[in-house]
């Protein structure tokens, strides 16, 4: 069976004007947000500027506390930490956010990170 593309309909344009001259942004960034629903003013303030609470505990990830107490053991220990992420764009926004967290709480001598090459090592 093959998949069967399903396309949201277009937003209206005074839906796509009222954005742009609110928030003076670009036709395509207008468009983003009109098809993720966030036509109202107050909706996009609080997808871009989230609060504390409106984001889910980390520790909901399974062996959460195990990587942490690990990563607070290397720290103590003076070790070196390795951060290892996929070439995709989550896999390497994740290792370069992990990177610059660590680097300001730790000596970046002990810091290195690897993201494999797609190609000669595969992928995911």
């Amino acid at each position: 069976m093959k998949p069967k593309w399903i396309f949201k309909d277009k937003p209206s344009e005074s839906i796509l004007h009222q954005l742009k001259s609110e928030l003076n942004c670009e036709d395509l960034e207008a468009l983003v947000l009109a098809l993720r629903n966030l036509t109202d003013l107050e909706k996009i303030k609080m997808f871009f500027r989230l609060k504390e609470e409106d984001i889910h505990d980390p520790f909901l990830m399974k062996n959460m506390h195990k990587a942490v107490e690990r990563i607070a053991t290397a720290v103590e220990n003076g070790e070196k930490i390795l951060i290892y992420g996929d070439y995709d764009v989550d896999g390497t926004t994740s290792v370069s956010l992990m990177y610059r967290y660590l680097a300001e709480i730790y000596d970046e001598k002990f810091l290195d990170f690897y993201i494999p090459d797609r190609y000669t090592e595969g992928y995911g």
